[in-house]
């Protein structure tokens, strides 16, 4: 196999792996797919300034998230299906994060439940919460999180209403996808897929089936979650999910300054800037976009964070000179994970790590909490 040197090969070696619905699942935008384009295009733009003679030794990535220290200013982002682009990929791709010193965040709409991924990890993980109209489940959900030693709960504010996705309708990609012909001839092409699948009982939605009413199988499901998306969540509704959470509370989906003041004053611990890797609202600009007058408006008031388009460690260093104080891979890692397994997602957080590290020590620093936009070129980064 030629050697993996960048996020791009992983991605590669996925898109031959993993079963073409749900590469395509991962791996796509909404409607023209512009912003899902812009949100890596635009990190391209950022021009960083090189320093010489300067002492390089001694150099650290380490910081905090809400409180958890972390080995680097990356997070696992949460990510649905995660188990369909490698067999248990939930519990793989946290062990992954836990043996490299990150945080891992599971996702409602995950394949391994939260139990699942407590008892395969000792470390305290995050958990991704929908907002759903059943609100006895949603707090028997919470509970289990809590239970389950779940220090964060990440509200996902962006998808009470579904963004199209051209590809999924195209693919069959349903609940449960259809077996189309074309489905089923492309499964036979991927035999290292099948036969992982092959090996686990984990196939379908496990934070749901069996534990939301009237969900006994995948069936059920489809009809519980076209209902389920409640479209009226409101600032309200986030003040109620802090009290009855009483932990720490993220807030993705910020890209707008005005929605970041309201985050700012709700209680909550850190918002993250995402327009949810350009699968809801197509047209809207790219997350390092809108990160930093964000960041300036209320950065000394919350932690702000930022996810979409991150690719290498560059990406992440220029992240966090533009005002996040961490951020989030979503596909970087899911390409990891459909290439090798547990081991693709520790080679995607090795590239990550060591591109963010040298390209830290090029801009004449050695700590990554004392990064600022005075890296980066004048003129070649938004709001600089």
């Amino acid at each position: 196999m030629t050697p993996i040197t960048c996020i791009e090969d992983l991605r590669v070696l996925a898109k031959r792996r993993v079963p073409r619905m749900f590469y395509d699942y991962a791996d796509s935008g909404s409607w023209t797919e512009g912003t899902y384009r812009a949100n890596e295009s635009d990190f391209q733009k950022i021009l960083l300034r090189q320093r010489v003679a300067v002492n390089m030794d001694g150099r650290t990535l380490a910081t905090t998230l809400a409180g958890t220290p972390t080995h680097m200013p990356v997070a696992i982002a949460p990510t649905g299906l995660t188990g369909m682009q490698h067999a248990d990929g939930e519990i793989l791709a946290a062990r992954a994060a836990e043996k490299f010193g990150i945080p891992f965040t599971l996702s409602t709409m995950s394949i391994c439940s939260i139990e699942d991924i407590r008892a395969h990890t000792k470390s305290p993980f995050w958990f991704q919460l929908y907002w759903m109209r059943d609100r006895d489940f949603m707090e028997r959900l919470m509970d289990r999180a809590k239970a389950a030693g779940v220090s964060a709960l990440m509200l996902t504010l962006d998808l009470q209403v579904l963004g199209q996705r051209h590809k999924d309708i195209k693919n069959g990609l349903t609940t449960p996808p259809k077996p189309t012909l074309a489905n089923i001839l492309n499964l036979m092409t991927k035999p290292r897929w099948c036969l992982g699948m092959l090996g686990t009982k984990r196939h379908s939605f496990g934070n749901l089936i069996g534990h939301a009413k009237g969900v006994s199988d995948v069936t059920s499901l489809s009809a519980w979650t076209k209902e389920q998306f409640d479209p009226k969540l409101d600032w309200n509704d986030v003040e109620w999910i802090k009290k009855r959470w009483g932990g720490k509370l993220i807030l993705k989906g910020i890209m707008d300054v005005e929605d970041a003041r309201y985050a700012a004053g709700s209680g909550a611990d850190a918002l993250v800037v995402s327009n949810h890797g350009g699968r809801q609202l197509d047209g809207a600009p790219s997350s390092i976009a809108a990160l930093p007058e964000i960041a300036r408006e209320v950065g000394s008031k919350i932690e702000v964070w930022m996810d979409g388009g991150i690719r290498s460690g560059q990406d992440v260093l220029k992240a966090v000179a533009l005002g996040a104080r961490g951020t989030l891979i979503g596909r970087s890692f899911l390409y990891g994970l459909g290439a090798l397994g547990e081991a693709g997602v520790t080679k995607c957080l090795e590239i990550i790590y060591k591109e963010l590290d040298v390209s830290m020590a090029f801009c004449g620093h050695t700590d990554i909490r004392n990064v600022d936009r005075r890296i980066l070129v004048p003129g070649t980064a938004p709001g600089h």
